[in-house]
């Protein structure tokens, strides 16, 4: 039995909670700390059993962090609080001597740049430490991670080709807003594409290549391809991989207005001077839109979040899909979240498990792939993400770009 401190108390920090309290057989205790306790408190009163304990912590606080991990006993972080506080997170790892786990790469509060060079720099000392640093536990990455992981220990010799597919179907019934953190989301949207291919990354510019793909319970969605962060760790551990993309939905309404607020300047991070107080316009905009935990009893339809893989077996070329549908009323119901929510914490609680019990449990820094995915999506599949496999014919583009 472990103790698991979960730092970050947003839609994802509450349904990592509300799983992490479900699996009883691997956490006694689970303690649930950010900035603001009282959404703690909101989060733990929502759990039944009075399982769930909370506090007051400034994750940019190393130390302050580290010293409170080592007072309660914790076993294992959980950090699903901003990106921009990857580092300081990890840093409290090492001085807590505890395994670390989050959904999210860095990426610096003044560059609109995510990778996970940062994170990669710390491999020796959670080596030295002899602990476990997993990246990226969420859905994608995350889940898709350990489709490509799955999909390369029992479907293919070799994978040629990946596209990861992200459908929200979901309509809140709201002018804009976004699932998750707006600063986060809109800064990713707005930055060029990019996507690896022959061994060499190719960058379009922000939302200039479009497919309309077919997603299995939801229909015929215009998909849009992004730059992503699971692309970086794919294109280096898949086997005989030729070229890696992303592709998320929107809406045309959605991006009417994303191009509106570019125009006018609402989503830059240059700050501008207003009455003698200096503020980003991205971080204006992010106070004034919609917050993303109060979308859940808004949100009705589904999401379709997978993977479409080209490659060789056994001498054949073979084409797979490997995706999961999520309904947002239903994780509503469950644990008071929207699906984005729900997708991204229920696989960072099965990464605390995994960890927890011993499953994964090698010294360093490791991208989710480079760990056993068996267990792992079993676990994702028992606490609410059931997936599926399709064999597909190799012959058809299903209308993605060749």
């Amino acid at each position: 039995m472990a103790k698991v401190l979960i730092i970050g108390a947003g839609g994802v920090g509450r349904v990592v909670t509300h799983k992490c309290a479900q699996m009883s057989d691997a956490f006694d205790e689970v303690y649930l700390a950010s900035r603001t306790k009282s959404k703690c408190d909101a989060i733990a009163s929502s759990i039944p059993g009075g399982r769930v304990r909370t506090a007051q912590i400034d994750a940019d606080n190393a130390s302050e962090t580290a010293e409170f991990a080592s007072r309660i006993g914790a076993d294992l972080l959980v950090n699903v609080a901003l990106p921009y506080q990857d580092l300081s997170l990890m840093d409290a790892c090492l001085k807590a001597g505890i395994p670390y786990i989050d959904t999210a790469n860095y990426e610096p509060p003044d560059v609109p740049k995510f990778e996970y060079k940062w994170q990669w720099a710390y491999r020796e000392r959670f080596e030295k430490a002899g602990l476990t640093a997993v990246l990226g536990a969420g859905f994608d990455p995350g889940v898709t991670n350990m489709y490509c992981a799955y999909a390369q220990k029992h479907l293919f010799d070799e994978i040629n080709y990946v596209d990861i597919l992200d459908c929200n179907a979901g309509d809140h019934g709201l002018p804009f807003a976004t699932n998750f953190n707006p600063e986060i989301n809109i800064r990713e949207i707005t930055a060029n594409g990019r996507y690896w291919e022959s061994g060499k990354w190719i960058e379009t510019e922000p939302l200039s290549m479009r497919c309309d793909f077919d997603y299995p319970e939801v229909g015929v969605k215009p998909s849009y391809l992004l730059y992503h962060e699971e692309l970086e760790s794919l294109c280096r551990n898949l086997k005989g991989l030729k070229r890696i993309r992303f592709w998320m939905t929107f809406s045309d309404k959605y991006l009417t207005h994303l191009r509106v607020l570019q125009n006018v300047g609402m989503t830059s991070i240059k700050p501008v001077k207003i009455k003698g107080v200096e503020i980003e316009p991205l971080e204006f905009l992010k106070a004034v839109l919609p917050d993303p935990g109060s979308l859940g009893p808004l949100t009705k339809g589904k999401t379709n979040i997978g993977c479409i893989f080209d490659g060789i077996k056994g001498g054949k070329r073979k084409k797979y899909y490997i995706y999961n549908v999520c309904v947002h009323e239903d994780c509503y119901a469950e644990v008071g979240s929207q699906a984005i929510s729900y997708t991204t914490g229920v696989p960072a609680a099965c990464a605390a498990r995994m960890v927890a019990q011993k499953i994964w449990g090698a010294p360093g820094v490791w991208n989710m792939e480079e760990l056993d995915p068996d267990p792992f999506l079993e676990a994702v599949a028992r606490y609410g993400l059931p997936w599926k496999v399709l064999e597909l014919d190799p012959e058809n583009s299903y209308n993605l770009p060749l």
